[in-house]
């Protein structure tokens, strides 16, 4: 048996194929802007202090940024300077003998600098250096 569809009937179908297509476009324009977004966040501008002979560290040692208004970055997490014990003995987990590299702005306090060597030193850090620029 046939039914017969009058042709004067509204069709009532929604036609989702336009809106998969524009959040699917939003999804990847997201996918590509967010890890953009997030390094800027993350990265830090500190103008370390230039002088004549530089070293360069290992890959190994434990880098701390001090910006100049003495916001304090470790790896990837910006940290408060009460935070620092916390997260220096976290790292120092694995290996007890790693040095941490600080390098703090050219206009940072000396008090902040001071500050966390000594809050990772209470954390049982026994090696640090200061990282600079060569001229």
């Amino acid at each position: 048996m046939k039914t017969r569809i009058n042709k004067n009937m509204v069709k009532s179908e929604i036609n989702i194929t336009p809106f998969t297509d524009v959040v699917l476009v939003l999804l990847i324009i997201f996918m590509i802007a967010t890890p953009a977004l997030m390094q800027s966040k993350l990265e830090m501008q500190v103008n370390l202090p230039k002088v004549e002979s530089a070293d360069s560290g290992s890959s190994t040692n434990i880098e701390a940024l001090i910006s100049q208004d003495g916001k304090i970055t470790i790896g990837a997490k910006v940290i408060n300077l009460s935070d620092v014990e916390g997260v220096v003995r976290e790292l120092l987990e694995e290996d007890h003998g790693k040095l941490i590299v600080v390098k703090g702005d050219v206009k940072v306090d000396y008090d902040h600098v001071v500050q966390f060597i000594s809050k990772a030193k209470k954390a049982g850090v026994v090696k640090f250096a200061l990282a600079v620029e060569a001229k």
